[in-house]
Parts: structure tokens; sequence; C-alpha cells
């Protein structure tokens, strides 16, 4: 396998969706979580009595990177982010770099997730 190949195929995360069309978004951006525990805790907060059902899936280096090239708006929580910044940054994206004082700086503005979106050309 080429480096290429395993870098676009490493799984970052997990997104959500009710269907092709209704993601779980922040309001401005498709939540990646970086476990199918933190993404079934993000449903529940905004889903309590799970009124709608949604399926949780695997998403990779180059579905996300596919999407942003696109225009979409990603939130990432701190645990996906740990593996999408360097995958990202190899791969040349202009994506800002975030250590745990970022996620820190996040949380204490009531923002749990980062967004990402490429600026367009």
């Amino acid at each position: 396998m080429s480096v290429r190949h395993s870098r676009h195929s490493k799984v970052i995360g997990y997104f959500a969706y009710e269907s092709p069309t209704m993601l779980v978004c922040t309001g401005a951006a498709c939540v990646i979580a970086g476990s199918r525990r933190a993404m079934t805790q993000y449903i529940l907060e905004i889903d309590p009595k799970q009124r709608t059902r949604r399926t949780i899936k695997k998403t990779t280096f180059a579905e996300i990177k596919r999407g942003l090239e696109l225009g979409a708006a990603y939130a990432f929580d701190k645990a996906a982010y740990k593996r999408f910044y360097p995958l990202a940054r190899r791969a040349g994206l202009g994506v800002m770099a975030a250590d745990e004082a970022e996620f820190e700086k996040q949380e204490a503005a009531g923002e749990r997730f980062l967004i990402i979106q490429l600026q367009s050309l």
C-alpha cells in the first residue's frame, strides 16, 4: 500500500446522518467525532428523546478532504482533529494548528468543536 493511499484511507472519526442530505451539524458545520461513543453523546445532547433515528458511520481523510475541497465546513472534536491535522498538512491543506490550548480556549468560549472550512480561491 502506498503512503498516499494509506493517508487517504485513514479513518479520522465518525459522522452521523438522518438521510443522505441531513447530516448531524452544529448549525454551521458537519460534526466529526473522534469516536462512535462521542458521536452518540453529541446526538443525545441535541435530541435527548431520540425522536429522529440517525446512522453513525466512519469517515476517512479522503472523504473529508473531498468535502472541504467542495466547500463543506466540518466541526471536529479534539480527538478527530488530532488525527486529521497532520494528514491535512502533509496534503497541503491550509488548516490551522490546534493544540490542547486551542481546544481549551474553544471550550472556555462554550465551543467543543473546531470548525474548519477551506478558503475558496
